[in-house]
């Protein structure tokens, strides 16, 4: 579904109001009408490092995010700005721009160590943003990095291996980006040139010591390398003299040093072209009413002094979604129902068979629009709902019949009854004239097409109520002998009787239609579950092969390095993981 996006500017998300985070309502809302894909980018680092002017340039925008131009931290909070994505068709940009970090005038880094949290929790890419090399100043002022899984819950009842286990991180956590600023060295190893890229992956390499030093040094190297196993690295060249950089926003691209405009051109091409859209665990596809979500669930739990739980968003996340699905479901069918459904229908068949296709559809599209649907909770209500209207719509259909069977009783069998009244039928031989024109008008009456299910027990019933009359012309008929209207006496019963049966007969199959089809409903209801949940299995299954492959790489590297000790640790998480992977069931049930 297409979303056009009017945003001419960004807007303030997180506010950051006396060290306080809050949502903005209004801006928030914004995300509920983006009903595309969201690729959601976020940059953070130290105050006045340029972050806000990368960020501009990803929105195809000279002016948006504010630049500053002073020793002052500029943006408080997390400012968004969502833009349609250049290179990709059916997709919304989501640009994040968070506060400065180490801002000296807050004099409290617990706000800024909440602001980090949220931008790894809602990007899909990550952008960090530093002066100079990566040098242990720099890994220093990273340590946000390291308090990551004193911050977020990755279950939402983590046992303590869990806690140790970066597999569940990995499956949440975006792809990193480090962007080094006025970037002076040569890239060099050896007399050997090296890329941006490697430098990084050369920087994170470990110390060999046991010592308070080595592990000071080692800490934040491991995060970045087991929380991040996708990494990308960018140096810039100063983009133009010192004294025009208060005006950066101002200057012409001529202005600028050509190769920080190049440098540029090719962060902002790699940004656009691998950033993926935002997804959960089990590659579900966020957006923007997703999104909306899981900033009000991320903020408040911080808010409220809890820990952000990745696992307990997307299951509050999946909680709203499933109850919307079903709602979507139920009115899919009503519109089907609506539009072929014409009471009444001739057999309770032909209501059935419309009953299943439209409820075939129905979980059709639940089951396009649910997730994470913990022991079938919502599907089972979509059952239990699917049912109640199929009952509903027997009933309806009973009474469109009876009512319509009735009027046309009513109308064929009426004047019969008055002749009754006038006397017509009170004389010799009169008896069998009324039999002969009550069959003349029953032919009539079952001539009549599409009466319905009630055909027969609604004429029944009348004629049940007017058997006195029947009685009463038999008696005082004349020409009858007393053995003839015995022998009539019992051909009635014998009728009676007859009809009485073939109803038993038809409640009977009634019931057995009706079995049927909840015996067909639930066999439904398995097969779109079953090939759901393959799917979800697959997919599960997928991530947990990625996530392997991304160990075995960092377990080959320690061992390279000589980290024994941590390349076993690896070894241990990866051996936890391919049991887990083992021990999943095929498929969970209705």
């Amino acid at each position: 579904m297409a979303s056009e996006i009017h945003m001419p500017a960004p807007e303030c998300l997180i506010e950051n109001i006396n060290g306080r985070l809050l949502v903005n309502p209004a801006t928030a809302k914004i995300l509920s009408a983006i009903m595309q894909p969201v690729v959601v980018v976020a940059i953070v680092g130290l105050y006045r490092t340029g972050k806000s002017y990368l960020m501009n340039k990803l929105s195809g925008k000279k002016k948006g995010f504010s630049l500053g131009s002073t020793v002052q931290s500029h943006t408080k909070g997390i400012w968004m700005w969502c833009v349609p994505h250049p290179n990709k068709p059916d997709h919304t940009l989501v640009l994040l721009d968070t506060e400065g970090l180490g801002d000296v005038e807050k004099g409290d880094n617990q706000n800024d160590s909440w602001i980090f949290a949220l931008a790894v929790l809602l990007s899909s890419t990550f952008v960090y943003n530093s002066i100079g090399t990566i040098n242990q100043q720099a890994m220093d002022q990273l340590h946000y990095v390291t308090e990551l899984t004193d911050r977020i819950r990755a279950k939402s009842s983590p046992d303590k291996r869990d806690i140790q286990d970066s597999a569940n991180f990995v499956s949440f956590f975006p792809d990193f980006v480090w962007t080094l600023r006025d970037f002076s060295l040569e890239l060099e190893v050896d007399g050997q040139p090296i890329t941006a890229d490697e430098y990084l992956e050369n920087s994170l390499k470990l110390k060999q010591g046991n010592d308070k030093k080595a592990k000071n040094f080692n800490e934040p190297r491991l995060c970045i390398r087991k929380f991040f196993p996708e990494k990308k690295c960018f140096i810039f060249d100063r983009p133009a003299n010192r004294k025009y950089l208060i005006h950066l926003e101002q200057l012409q691209e001529e202005d600028l040093n050509p190769e920080f405009r190049e440098q540029v051109a090719d962060f902002c091409f790699y940004i656009l072209n691998h950033s993926k859209a935002k997804t959960l665990s089990g590659g579900i596809t966020v957006n923007g009413p997703r999104l909306e979500s899981l900033v009000l669930t991320y903020v408040n739990a911080i808010s409220s002094g809890d820990l952000p739980c990745m696992e307990s968003a997307v299951l509050a996340l999946a909680e709203t979604e499933n109850s919307a699905a079903v709602q979507k479901a139920i009115a899919h069918y009503d519109q089907q129902m609506g539009q072929k459904l014409q009471l009444p229908t001739e057999t309770l068949q032909e209501l059935l068979d419309l009953h299943r296709a439209s409820e075939k559809e129905a979980i059709e599209v639940f089951m396009k629009n649910s997730f994470k649907d913990v022991d079938q909770v919502f599907q089972k209500r979509l059952g239990d709902m699917l049912e109640a209207k199929r009952n509903d719509f027997c009933k309806q259909n009973m009474k469109a019949s009876s009512d319509y069977c009735m009027a046309l009783i009513q109308d064929i069998f009426h004047p019969l009854y008055e002749d009754v009244k006038q006397g017509t039928f009170s004389k010799p031989g009169g008896y069998c004239l009324f039999i002969k024109k009550m069959n003349e008008l029953k032919d009539k009456y079952h001539q009549v097409p599409r009466k319905g299910v009630q055909t027969e027990e609604t004429l029944r019933k009348y004629l049940d109520s007017k058997e006195s009359v029947a009685d009463a012309l038999l008696q005082t008929d004349q020409s009858l002998t007393e053995k003839e209207k015995e022998i009539e006496v019992e051909r009635m019963k014998s009728e009676a009787a007859e009809a009485a049966n073939k109803m038993l007969e038809e409640i009977q199959k009634k019931n057995e239609q009706m079995m049927q089809e909840k015996e067909a409903s639930y066999q439904e209801h398995m097969k779109q579950l079953t090939e759901k949940m393959e799917k979800e299995r697959a997919q599960l299954i997928a991530d947990q092969e990625r996530v392997l492959a991304l160990k075995f790489r960092e377990q080959e590297r320690l061992l390279q390095e000589g980290f024994q000790k941590e390349s076993m640790r690896l070894h241990e998480e990866i051996v936890a993981l391919k049991r887990k992977q083992n021990e999943q069931p095929p498929c969970s049930i209705l």
